[in-house]
């Protein structure tokens, strides 16, 4: 089923990158399908991933002093698929990604979550599908069974479905550093020929 509105998640600091390149592929699957979308570029707007003193002062009400994090969950809110491209630093999402997820969800009933009686209660469920592109030098399988499952295990099947995201794909593109040129070719093609559905 096509999504009616795609978000893009988009968190690395380089136009020269692999990740880059996977952001173009995307856009043109996206575009090629006729699905909408809207971009969060991290790093090109600038986002400051840490709290200040003022803004974690207004957390207990769901408040924030930063333009861009208002602005990024009313996209989360407006979409019913995000993708999120991003390479994995050290077993982990980036600190920028971690960053966007701490600032950006807020608490309060028109916001990200509330708590409930056993623990958070998503209210994005308006977002029926979430894709990770990872990419790393170490591959899938050890990311998952070696060094903490830190994507699978913590980012998707725990942030992600506490904040309301039932169902997430995880494409994982490993050995970066590695990889041929032809083998990066074949993967950003299989990028721009996937349909992102929900």
């Amino acid at each position: 089923m096509q999504a009616t509105r795609a978000l893009i998640v988009y968190c690395h600091p380089w136009a020269g990158s692999l990740n880059h390149a996977i952001l173009g592929a995307v856009e043109s699957s996206l575009k090629r399908d006729g699905v909408p979308y809207d971009l969060i570029d991290l790093h090109a707007d600038g986002f400051q991933p840490a709290y200040d003193q003022k803004e974690l002062s207004l957390f207990s009400r769901g408040e924030t002093n930063d333009p861009l994090v208002s602005k990024y969950l009313g996209l989360l809110k407006g979409c019913d698929m995000v993708i999120f491209i991003t390479p994995v630093w050290w077993n982990e999402i980036p600190a920028m990604l971690k960053g966007f997820i701490d600032k950006t969800m807020k608490s309060g009933v028109e916001q990200a979550y509330t708590e409930g009686k056993f623990g958070v209660i998503g209210h994005l469920d308006n977002i029926r599908k979430a894709y990770v592109l990872t990419t790393a030098t170490s591959p899938r399988f050890y990311l998952r069974f070696m060094a903490g499952n830190g994507i699978q295990g913590l980012f998707m099947n725990a942030t992600l479905k506490q904040l309301g995201i039932k169902h997430s794909k995880w494409i994982h593109f490993g050995r970066v550093t590695s990889a041929s040129p032809e083998r990066c070719k074949a993967y950003l093609t299989q990028r721009a020929e996937a349909h992102y559905t929900i």
